[in-house]
């Protein structure tokens, strides 16, 4: 049995609010013919007749009557799809869903979104979280997000906006001896003998710890490891270990020390999405790229850690 079409029961409550074939037809633009075929059809999928035609109007039979109630409904309920949709195309209303490495939840990401909540505040935002960035990529291909946050995916075929530089601090407790030396730098072989606040493995910067360490010519024993990228700096604070965190999750008034590890220890944050984005995200790809403050500038002559990346 064939399904009714939205046109044919937009036929059906015209002919029944003009009371007639003819002024139906008239004002749906449609010939008379045309008219009363997809009036046919829709009998035929109903399985009865819906219209009796009398000699100057038509009436409704007892399964017009039951039927034209839900032919209200569902066309209303198209209407209010499609001014959804145009609400959303306009920027008024709809949901965005935003997925990012743990640390922009913490630094970069609370401004944007208030930023973005002040001048569209019919657009909801559902954040989804990650620990590591190729958690990240995969599940921006699977289609889990609009827009993903994060160090620029390998071989990503869509757009991607480049954010900043992303600058990353050492963090030590207030009383540490490396704390108020001049310039606020340490250099990572200074800290090669300590037992760090490191990271949980599934956590990207577990990777990029180790990676900047062997760099340095040693690797980096764990004091503890954090699941949550917030917990690091706390728990260095506390004297459990150095840590080393981006430098913009670090929050106000922190009580810890904070040192520039030399060399410094850099990654490129960008935006990307699939293919073709709706206009929803593009604004808010466009809103990213105006308001993102990603850390402090590098310094002159510094390159992004390329290794860094992946974190």
């Amino acid at each position: 049995m064939a399904t009714p079409t939205l046109r044919q029961l937009e036929y059906l409550t015209t002919v029944v609010d003009t009371g007639s074939f003819t002024r139906a037809a008239e004002q749906l633009h449609v010939t008379q013919p045309a008219l009363s075929h997809q009036i046919r059809a829709l009998e035929g999928a109903l399985g009865g007749p819906l219209l009796e035609r009398l000699p100057r109007s038509v009436r409704l039979t007892p399964m017009g009557r039951s039927v034209l109630p839900h032919a209200r409904a569902a066309l209303a309920e198209a209407e209010r799809l499609h001014a959804a949709a145009r609400r959303t195309a306009g920027l008024e209303e709809g949901e965005l869903e935003v997925a990012v490495v743990y640390s922009v939840s913490l630094g970069i990401l609370p401004p944007v979104l208030r930023d973005w909540h002040r001048h569209h505040p019919g657009v909801r935002i559902r954040l989804r979280e990650y620990p590591h960035a190729d958690r990240l990529r995969d599940a921006m291909a699977a289609g889990r997000a609009d827009l993903a946050i994060g160090p620029e995916p390998a071989g990503w075929e869509g757009p991607i906006r480049e954010l900043g530089v992303e600058e990353f601090t050492i963090v030590l407790p207030a009383e540490d001896p490396l704390a108020g030396r001049p310039g606020g730098t340490v250099a990572l072989t200074e800290l090669a003998d300590r037992d760090w606040v490191h990271y949980a493995p599934d956590n990207g910067l577990a990777d990029l710890l180790d990676q900047v360490c062997a760099r340095a010519g040693f690797r980096p024993r764990a004091a503890v490891r954090a699941e949550q990228t917030s917990a690091a700096p706390l728990l260095a604070a506390a004297g459990l270990g150095p840590a080393l965190v981006p430098a913009d999750i670090v929050p106000a008034r922190f009580e810890g020390a904070l040192l520039r590890p030399e060399p410094p220890v850099l990654r490129t944050l960008t935006a990307y999405t699939r293919t073709r984005p709706d206009p929803l995200t593009v604004a808010f790809a466009d809103l990213l790229a105006r308001r993102a403050r990603v850390g402090p500038d590098p310094s002159p002559g510094s390159a992004p850690d390329a290794s860094a990346g992946r974190a």
